[in-house]
């Protein structure tokens, strides 16, 4: 069966190598997702969730990259350290029902270059409003439908 050609903003995942191995195709590029070797994976990529904070980082420091440079803030470089805690509920009982386990998502990030605490601000404030931020603090609808075969 031939593949179906991508549409512009479309991202295709199909089965790789190994028990998890994942091949991803977007915008004319392609990689490998995998899980890690103790999770019965080959580990011959990052993991969803390294995905999902990779694309939350790279998101993040563009927009303030471009931010600073359409404001003229002497931003030299930023860096951005992204980890994912899929066991906060614990720590937040008194706000969520038992059972509930809530995802969080703990971002660092350091801006280097000669900057006023009025333009760190003004960049930190940025920060949160990237897209893929805003996506997933948003009210987020995932439509799944099954696709006819063949």
């Amino acid at each position: 069966m031939a593949e179906e050609a991508l549409r512009p903003g479309e991202v295709v995942a199909r089965p790789g190598e190994g028990k998890f191995g994942t091949r991803i195709e977007a915008s004319g590029h392609g990689w490998v997702m995998d899980e890690p070797v103790p999770y019965g994976g080959l580990d011959a990529g990052p993991t969803p969730y390294d995905a999902l904070l990779a694309a939350l980082g790279s998101c993040t420091s563009m927009t303030v990259r471009l931010v600073a440079r359409q404001e003229s803030i002497p931003l030299e470089s930023i860096t951005v350290r992204l980890r994912h805690d899929r066991n906060h509920a614990r720590d937040c009982a008194q706000y969520v029902e038992a059972g509930t386990r809530l995802e969080a998502i703990y971002r660092t990030i350091t801006l280097e270059g000669p900057l006023s605490e009025a333009q760190r601000k003004r960049l930190m404030d940025v920060a949160d409003k990237c897209p893929v931020h805003r996506t997933l603090t948003g009210i987020l609808h995932i439509h799944t439908e099954e696709a006819a075969a063949g």
